[in-house]
């Protein structure tokens, strides 16, 4: 493996902090897209090779398999639990429920990112058809009914778990500190 260079990003600078005075639906929405750019720009300027590598054995852990697993979760909550969408699995099988942290050696480094870049854009799309925080996702989740609120919630966690996650890895990688 060579370690060329990665995928363009977006400029750190097209990271906004989200506003401290709007309404409950775009404070979710802007932390949940902060959240995501955030996530791109620990990525930033990284090679194939660099994105990668994992933190510490046994762990699998790596900033490309962040963004495969994120890829994922995104898939999970919104296409499949709100919109009961037909969405398998891109990385993950019921034989190996880690493939997006474990397999990501031989990944094609540029169709991760347009993977996730595209299950982005189809989650907001999805969030976007529903006026309302309260609907209620169309399949149950461990026998249970899921709010879109509980989903944005559950989903800026997730992103501030993982992207502290990327932050060791950056700072690991290349030395690179930040927010």
């Amino acid at each position: 493996m060579t370690d060329q260079p990665g995928p363009e990003f977006p400029p750190a600078g097209d990271r906004r902090s989200p506003p401290f005075v709007v309404d409950e639906r775009a404070t979710l929405d802007s932390w949940l897209d902060f959240h995501r750019a955030t996530l791109l720009v620990k990525c930033e300027g990284l090679g194939d090779d660099q994105l990668r590598s994992r933190s510490v054995p046994p762990s699998t852990l790596s900033l490309l398999g962040l963004v495969r697993h994120l890829t994922e979760v995104e898939r999970s909550w919104f296409r499949r639990v709100l919109a009961d969408e037909d969405a398998p699995s891109l990385y993950c099988s019921d034989d190996n429920e880690d493939g997006d942290f474990d397999d990501v050696d031989a990944a094609d480094v540029v169709a991760v990112f347009a993977a996730y870049e595209a299950e982005v854009a189809a989650c907001r799309s999805v969030a976007a058809a529903h006026s309302d925080l309260a609907a209620v996702g169309r399949r149950l989740r461990h026998g249970q009914e899921v709010s879109l609120r509980w989903i944005y919630v559950h989903m800026i966690e997730e992103y501030a778990r993982h992207n502290g996650h990327a932050d060791l890895l950056r700072q690991r990688i290349d030395g690179a500190v930040g927010d």
